[in-house]
């Protein structure tokens, strides 16, 4: 028997005045693009913008639907949105904020992407052959940064499962 180990680093930053212009900027744009979303139901408004390797912007939020499973999330509909207005064209980064409406929410603290999202990622890492670096933060407080998508999904299925 063999025992394994997965783990990653990543980037913990106090506050948005800590990053660089560049990414301070993505990041605030991220957070404004919450107002964008659509969540009746969870209160958990969710924005993303990405930086294109053409320097482009792309944002997506999440837009919710009264019958749970037809929703999407903003990462994925951010992904759509690249790929369908830049289809060759790899993203870069990518901001992921949140504004959680709900009574006893907080938006203080950095939130990742769900699974789905997560395998999205990877798809859209693999497509492109590009890795996506990730900022994660709420409305305020600390920010993460994560050098790549794929480390959000250890053991993940690819193509490579289906004999491609």
């Amino acid at each position: 028997m063999k025992h394994l180990q997965y783990n990653f680093d990543f980037e913990v930053y106090d506050s948005i005045t800590d990053l660089s212009e560049e990414d301070a900027s993505l990041l605030a744009q991220a957070r404004s693009m919450t107002d964008n979303a659509y969540a009746p139901y969870s209160h958990f408004f969710v924005g993303a913008v990405a930086k294109l390797a053409n320097d482009k912007l792309v944002s997506g939020t999440n837009q919710e639907n009264a019958s749970f499973p037809v929703g999407i999330c903003a990462e994925r509909a951010l992904l759509a949105s690249s790929a369908a207005l830049y289809p060759t064209v790899p993203i870069q980064t990518m901001a992921i904020s949140y504004h959680n409406h709900n009574i006893n929410g907080n938006n203080h603290h950095p939130i990742s992407p769900c699974g789905m999202c997560r395998q999205a990622l990877l798809e859209h890492e693999t497509r492109y052959g590009q890795t996506i670096r990730l900022i994660l933060s709420g409305q305020e407080g600390k920010v993460y940064i994560i050098a790549k998508s794929s480390l959000l999904l250890p053991l993940s299925f690819t193509g490579e499962n289906l004999g491609m």
